[in-house]
């Protein structure tokens, strides 16, 4: 359980430093389930709730990988807008770590980039776009993220976006660990889908385990 007792300190560590539950679950790309779990039991090396630990590493530390990897993901936003018969103007990228694939992404389809940063709060809007960069307002937008694990981020961009008269058309992430296809009635595409169907971080057995959704 050496793994398990790992995250349980980084949730702590995290914790104290005044994020919530949910900002930790983001940080760390788990449910809000697992995380309370961490946060009470997981120094105990007991059985975790189901769920699916993703981890980029590999790929964070090596731009030429990252873009490799936003040329799939531009190819799957390519195909949602010849679908739809549309286009997009620019690529929303979901502060800390959708940035770096908005950035990339936003120059294959040669749109503008704008950087969101989610509300320090677990609501639905209330985030904030980087005045540094393009204003959603009368664009179409794809918003893009690495890992979806809660969604709350991805629903509050949906509604921050529109409330700033902008308009989404694609939801995008690397990893998508829910059962969702939408998020505010916006298309959810990820390149990859890893559910839990029972079991623990570790593969272990399904004591503890709850319907990932």
């Amino acid at each position: 359980m050496a793994e398990v007792k790992e995250l349980a300190t980084k949730a702590l560590d995290l914790q104290k430093k005044g994020l919530k539950p949910f900002e930790i679950g983001d940080e760390l790309h788990l449910s809000v389930d697992t995380v309370n779990y961490l946060l009470e039991e997981g120094s105990q090396g007991t059985l975790p709730p189901s769920d699916v630990k993703i981890g980029w590493r590999s790929l964070g530390v090596s731009p030429h990988r990252m873009w490799l990897i936003s040329e799939v993901l531009a190819d799957i936003a390519e195909e949602e807008m010849n679908l739809k018969s549309t286009s997009v103007d620019s690529v929303v990228g979901i502060a800390l770590n959708g940035v770096g694939f908005a950035g990339m992404i936003a120059q294959i389809l040669e749109a503008e980039i704008i950087v969101y940063r989610p509300p320090s709060e677990r609501v639905s809007s209330g985030g904030a776009f980087s005045s540094n960069y393009a204003s959603p307002k009368g664009k179409k937008v794809i918003i893009v993220d690495d890992v979806l694990s809660t969604g709350h981020a991805m629903e509050s961009a949906v509604n921050d976006i529109r409330e700033a008269g902008g308009e989404p058309v694609l939801c995008l992430v690397m990893v998508n660990k829910s059962s969702l296809d939408e998020i505010g009635t916006v298309r959810l595409r990820g390149m990859i889908r890893a559910r839990s169907i029972g079991g623990t971080i570790l593969g272990g057995g399904p004591l503890r385990s709850f319907a990932y959704k």
